[in-house]
């Protein structure tokens, strides 16, 4: 009895412990403010030397397939014009691996009004040690100049989702690839039922040549509209140390009438309260358009 008591209590200490150790969980605005330090170095390098500057090793764009975004900048030369963007939406995992900003850009290449063209952007950070936050994934859309501004949404994680990192990292990964895969063979059976199945109430929807959708009943009623159907296959994903954020990226092909058009898609999973992986942001990139 008494080392059934000693050991509940190694337990207990051992966990007050770790999280003593831990501290608070991350601060959305630790993603906020890399992505504003990249828009200042957009403005003050160019798009160029901007990108390189915060590139992760592995971060890829879409151009229209997938390449490394260091890869792709060194071999371009100096891109022309001013861009300007701001986030006004994202999030960051428990254990401040892994985060998202999206919000409205605005790209002009000349003096007159008339060049602007209008878009929302989608970025995935990771941390590289002590260099902060550093860009995985960017993608974009373009639509008409926005009406009004949306609201913006920022939420710090929950810290007691915050836990030491898995000794299995690759297990994480197999998860959410798994879901993104099953969320991919429902798409193919039924469209509607999957969104209401798998996206957030609060989730967002990024297609092109239409501004960002908020909330699971303008998605769905968007998609019933437009009466489209989605066929999708997974290429790869990732998941935070804290299992609260993850994302996947992959092929889409979308039918509306006789019409079928490709695209890239970027997903980002949040868990709820009952530990269910649902989408709380998607985003498609017409791969014609690139």
């Amino acid at each position: 009895m008494m080392k059934k008591i000693l050991f509940s209590t190694f337990i207990l200490f051992s966990t007050i412990g770790w999280a003593a150790a831990q501290g608070p969980a991350a601060d959305v605005n630790k993603v906020v403010n890399a992505d504003k330090d990249f828009d200042k170095l957009i403005e003050r390098k160019g798009i160029k030397d901007g990108f390189l500057a915060v590139a992760d090793p592995e971060g890829i764009v879409f151009k229209p397939n997938v390449v490394n975004i260091i890869e792709f900048y060194n071999n371009i030369d100096k891109q022309a014009g001013n861009l300007k963007q701001h986030a006004n939406f994202g999030r960051i995992s428990a254990n401040g691996d892994l985060a998202f900003t999206a919000g409205p850009y605005v790209y002009q290449n000349g003096t007159d009004d008339t060049d602007k063209v209008f878009g929302d952007y989608v970025s995935i950070w990771r941390a590289e040690g002590e260099n902060g936050l550093k860009l995985l994934i960017n993608l974009g859309i373009q639509h008409p100049e926005p009406e009004q501004d949306p609201i913006s949404d920022f939420k710090n994680p929950d810290s007691v989702r915050q836990v030491a990192v898995s000794k299995d990292p690759f297990a994480g990964k197999k998860i959410i690839l798994a879901t993104d895969n099953v969320f991919n063979h429902s798409l193919s059976i039924s469209t509607m039922a999957s969104y209401k199945e798998f996206l957030s109430p609060e989730g967002r929807y990024y297609f092109p040549g239409f501004e960002p959708m908020t909330g699971q009943d303008k998605v769905m009623k968007f998609i019933d509209n437009e009466a489209i159907s989605i066929t999708a296959q997974t290429t790869n994903g990732g998941r935070s140390t804290s299992n609260d954020l993850a994302y996947t990226y992959g092929k889409a092909r979308i039918k509306k009438g006789d019409i079928v058009s490709n695209y890239n898609y970027v997903r980002i999973w949040e868990q709820d309260a009952g530990h269910k992986w649902d989408i709380v942001l998607e985003i498609f990139s017409a791969v014609e358009n690139e």
